[in-house]
């Protein structure tokens, strides 16, 4: 139990620093873990790594909304999401967005324990079906997403553009450098399509005084878009070449970000949430790595998904308190000037890129913010720049090599 402990607090210290450091995620420190673990092994046993490694991955879950609420800046795992919760900041309700994010990730959470162990009993017998038709679901939902907006044609075009730019990001990754492992290459091209493009366009005048007043959501509402939000992170932590990115861009279909921006909120982050716990499923039921932290787990001796769980939900409960506490932090916003405030952002954004990714990083970034300034002209959603996921998980899924 000292090694659960301690393993969950090392987690909570590391998921806290990825979580609110733009550009850094929870893979990152995975694999700080697996270069320390020397130091933790003869103290406590190799539990204590393990279970430090999936407590900084839910902790990073919960936290990663205050940089795109805040300063704008979308993570990898949820791009889609800043854009309703850095316009509820400019509203004033910053503080809100990140109350309602941790609910939404609490609430998926606690689906997700008794979810997990169902689908390690039943889901394996019946993967092989499930596979071959990823493809299939994700061509609908995209197909969706574009016939249902205002202008089809652009949404199309959009889509296309962004697709091929996320198959030339990909095949060419080896390119860019690889501080934070292969993965990095999401950072410029989500960040580009969904920060920068964003912040470019930001309005003159001052950030509004937050307060915050209560969240609006009943608690049918709330519990709904969470259920949602874990369907869909579930899909995504269990098929195989799905991220928390393609969940965002089909709960599109189901919870609008234009129409209920705090409804989107709660189901992204639930489904950011629920799909942590879900890849620890699909690493136990089929050795399936769906993320870096997996990765990493995959690589030592693991104990029982009982003792990992454990940690994950102590972690859960512990962010869950320091998220509210943190979303205090929207006071100190009050009043700084907003295109100064975005200037700064882009200029962090460029450096992280180029730290990050290097020159080729930086070639991505520039070619990502092109486009993701498209949909405003265009007057279409910014979700058809997903297809920069989507469209290479598609051709993956038809074995079609990216």
């Amino acid at each position: 139990m000292l090694g659960i402990l301690a393993g969950t607090a090392v987690g909570i210290v590391l998921g806290v620093a990825s979580g609110l450091t733009p550009g850094i995620h929870a893979n990152t420190m995975a694999g700080l873990l697996l270069a320390v673990q020397g130091l933790f092994l003869p103290l406590f046993g190799p539990e204590t790594v393990a279970v430090a490694m999936f407590a900084a991955l839910i902790t990073h879950t919960f936290l990663d909304i205050i940089p795109s609420t805040f300063l704008g800046i979308p993570d990898p795992d949820t791009a889609l999401s800043v854009l309703p919760a850095h316009a509820l900041c400019l509203e004033g309700k910053g503080e809100e967005a990140v109350r309602v994010s941790a609910l939404g990730s609490a609430y998926a959470s606690l689906i997700a324990l008794p979810l997990s162990l169902v689908f390690i009993l039943l889901l394996p017998s019946v993967q092989p079906f499930i596979d071959w038709g990823i493809g299939l679901v994700l061509l609908l939902a995209g197909g969706l997403l574009i016939v249902y907006s205002d202008s089809p044609s652009w949404s199309l075009a959009v889509f296309l553009v962004s697709g091929a730019l996320g198959v030339f990001s990909f095949h060419y990754a080896f390119l860019g450098w690889h501080t934070g492992g292969m993965s990095s290459i999401l950072m410029p091209l989500l960040t580009g399509l969904f920060g920068i493009s964003v912040l470019l366009s930001a309005s003159h005048g001052t950030i509004p005084e937050q307060h915050w007043d209560g969240h609006s959501q009943s608690m049918r509402t709330l519990i709904r878009h969470t259920g949602i939000g874990t369907v869909a992170g579930a899909c995504v932590g269990w098929l195989p070449g799905l991220s928390n990115a393609t969940a965002n861009a089909v709960l599109q279909a189901a919870v609008s970000a234009d129409h209920d921006p705090r409804g989107y909120i709660v189901a992204t982050s639930a489904a950011n949430t629920a799909n942590a716990f879900l890849s620890l499923a699909a690493l136990f039921a089929l050795s399936r790595m769906r993320n870096g932290v997996m990765a990493a787990l995959a690589s030592q001796d693991l104990p029982g998904i009982d003792v990992l769980l454990l940690g994950g939900m102590v972690a859960a409960l512990c962010t869950y308190i320091l998220t509210i506490r943190l979303s205090r932090l929207a006071r100190k916003f009050n009043g700084i000037p907003v295109r100064r405030l975005s200037i700064a952002v882009i200029a962090l954004i460029v450096a992280l890129t180029f730290i990050l990714c290097g020159p080729f990083g930086l070639c991505i970034l520039a070619l990502a913010t092109a486009i993701g300034s498209v949909p405003p002209l265009a007057n279409v959603r910014r979700v058809a720049c997903m297809g920069a996921v989507m469209i290479p998980v598609m051709l993956f899924s038809f074995g079609i090599p990216v």
